[in-house]
């Protein structure tokens, strides 16, 4: 099967997070970091989950599954090693057309969780459609040697300067190389060493000269 990649805005909707063990952890980790309003329904949880709901970061039903418990929800996550309760959080939110989830049962699912490297708003996800979450896994961990924490302040400067690069350069081949120039520069290496004002010098050369060759790759 072949998936459609896409980033979704979880920030404040509500999401529903059957399972209560280290799957259930993980996914209520995830989804909280994105600013989902995070449903538990489980009869026990992990300490990990316990404590998210002593702070209030976490609504608890300390129950099992019963049908209709999805209703509302921007999408369902099934996170159980019970095959009864997953299939009905799967048939259920299919009937009330909310995004499904099974961990490790890709039929049951209406997306899978790529392996996600996070710098900063700079998101590197790996998917094997579901086949092997293993080598997801071994590929995001050599992906993070090469993708540091530089790149997610790196990606925060790009963002800043975007509307300077639009008002300097008027030419929208122009302002495409310029975006070019600022990304193939200099300025990872002053960002890696710390060294802001030569970062600054950096960035200025780029903006105060002309683009000498337009890309054309890709959009901005």
């Amino acid at each position: 099967m072949t998936y459609f990649p896409i980033s979704l805005d979880l920030d404040g909707k509500p999401v529903t997070v059957v399972g209560g063990g280290s799957v259930a952890e993980r996914r209520v980790d995830a989804l909280l970091a994105c600013g989902a309003v995070i449903t538990v329904i489980s009869p026990t949880v992990s300490v990990a989950i316990g404590l998210l709901v002593d702070e209030a970061k976490v609504t608890l039903l300390r129950r099992r599954y019963r049908r209709g418990d999805a209703s509302g929800a921007f999408m369902v996550l099934a996170a159980t090693d019970d095959g009864e309760v997953n299939n009905l959080v799967s048939e259920d939110g299919r009937e009330a057309g909310i995004l499904v989830n099974v961990a490790d049962d890709p039929v049951r699912c209406d997306f899978i969780l790529p392996a996600v490297i996070r710098r900063g708003d700079l998101s590197v996800a790996v998917s094997t459609g579901g086949k092997s979450p293993a080598l997801a896994a071994r590929v995001r961990e050599k992906l993070a040697e090469d993708f540091g924490p530089e790149y997610g302040r790196l990606l925060e400067v790009l963002g800043d300067l975007r509307g300077a690069v639009r008002q300097r350069f008027g030419d929208p081949a122009e302002r495409k190389a310029a975006h070019y120039r600022l990304v193939d520069s200099d300025a990872l290496r002053f960002i890696r060493d710390r060294d802001e004002s030569g970062l600054k010098r950096c960035l200025d050369e780029i903006l105060d000269s002309p683009s000498p060759h337009p890309e054309s790759e890709t959009n901005e």
